[in-house]
């Protein structure tokens, strides 16, 4: 598999680096990898969850613009 080596990186990148991956439970070099896969795919390492999802939905209306009509009958195959 190729390697890739950066060199002249700031100390600052480097200690959030350390952190992140301290956050996450890996390595830097595994957490260096994720971080690239998410920016060069644009697919998150992390899903969002359900909650977070649901936070995400725009407001477009009010709850009364999609509330089902009571008396509009509904078509139906048997």
């Amino acid at each position: 598999m190729p390697q890739l080596i950066v060199r002249n990186i700031e100390e600052r990148f480097v200690r959030k680096l350390k952190e992140r991956a301290g956050r996450h439970g890996v390595s830097m070099e595994e957490e260096h990898r994720r971080i690239l896969r998410e920016a060069l795919l644009q697919k998150s390492a992390r899903k969002q969850s359900f909650d977070e999802v649901l936070l995400a939905i725009p407001n477009v209306g009010k709850d009364a613009d999609f509330e089902r009509r009571k008396d509009a009958p509904r078509e139906f195959d048997l």
